[in-house]
């Protein structure tokens, strides 16, 4: 196994809590919308992603399936899965994590006419592109705050609808497209668009570590993962196998989990309070509370659960105030603070 065939372990990480909470959640509930991480270069944020899809438990698939069919879910095949009048045939396959460059062409994203094909046999055929491959995976986009707006357009469209419909040189192709978008960013080098800011689900500000024994760590086992990475991972082995435990426990509990009305109320006067707009952010929190609890053994949604993923669920999606220049997640923070010291006051 060479060394570009082992990821450096996602338990190895050091630091970067919020990031790799936030990523696990988005492992017990894909349907939480994805991550965004914005900050510093080199803090690892492509090695978090990659760490985390290698620890997940293997899926089982479609055999010989361009789109990763899920054999159980009948109602989301592809058009060649649905035309079998039987699917018996399944194989166990990794995650997917697929890059999006920022030079793909909109060819190479949403797929196309597979030209050899066409001149070597005559037949119109579909090539599928890159959101083919990431269905029931990981879309990741380094840099995302840089992609160009037609190919926004694009993802906004299949993000929303969980499939990829492609109609152009007599082709007309409709497969399933479902993923967990994660975007990383340095936002000094341009800022998000609002309309796909506002499909993450959670947000996450990463800072270059500014404590002496934690870079010093963080080298130490950089440098140990580059001398020998079968070893290194080998190391970190049960460590990671800990973390897919809990994630197959938090999928199980996942449905189980109370919402009362009490935490409820509690969601919606944050949101209130800060101002968003419509009520996706009060049921983005609800999914990430759902599912911090359910990462954390609890039976029901907890007070504690909302005040951890609040500034994590709302911070992106607060409104830009040109008269303050303090982040969002300050700005969720305070009034956290403000809401929590009156519940125990009361």
């Amino acid at each position: 196994m060479g060394k570009n065939s082992i990821n450096f372990p996602f338990s190895a990480i050091v630091g970067q809590e919020d990031l790799k909470h936030a990523l696990l959640l988005s492992a017990v509930d894909p349907a939480l919308g994805g991550v965004l991480a914005f900050g510093d270069r080199g803090t690892g944020k492509t090695t978090a992603v990659r760490g985390l899809a290698a620890l997940l438990p293997e899926m089982k698939a479609v055999s010989a399936c361009r789109y990763n069919c899920d054999p159980s879910a009948k109602e989301n095949l592809c058009p060649d899965c649905q035309g079998k009048t039987s699917i018996s045939k399944t194989v166990s396959m990794k995650v997917p994590v697929i890059d999006l460059p920022l030079g793909a062409t909109e060819d190479r994203i949403l797929g196309s006419l597979d030209i050899e094909r066409a001149l070597i046999d005559g037949e119109k055929s579909f090539e599928p592109g890159l959101l083919a491959k990431a269905n029931r995976g990981y879309l990741y986009i380094d840099e995302v705050n840089l992609l160009e707006d037609h190919l926004v357009d694009v993802l906004l469209d299949v993000a929303a609808s969980g499939w990829n419909v492609v109609e152009r040189e007599g082709l007309s192709i409709r497969h399933p497209a479902k993923f967990v978008l994660v975007g990383s960013g340095n936002p000094e080098e341009g800022e998000l668009r609002p309309q796909l800011l506002d499909r993450f689900g959670l947000s996450v500000d990463i800072s270059t570590p500014d404590d002496v024994a934690q870079r010093v760590e963080v080298i130490k086992r950089r440098e140990a993962f580059e001398s020998d990475p079968a070893s290194f991972a080998r190391n970190w082995k049960r460590r990671d196998s800990v973390f897919r435990n809990r994630i197959l426990q938090a999928r199980e509990l996942l449905e189980e989990i109370l919402l009362e009305d009490e935490i409820l109320a509690l969601i919606a006067q944050i949101c209130i309070a800060l101002g968003t707009d419509g009520l996706r952010g009060e049921l983005t929190l609800i999914k990430a509370a759902r599912a911090d609890a359910a990462l954390s053994g609890e039976q029901k949604i907890q007070p504690h659960n909302v005040r951890k993923m609040a500034p994590l669920a709302l911070s992106h999606r607060l409104r830009r105030d040109p008269l303050d220049d303090a982040r969002g997640t300050l700005r969720v923070e305070k009034v956290l603070d403000e809401i929590f010291s009156a519940r125990n006051a009361a």
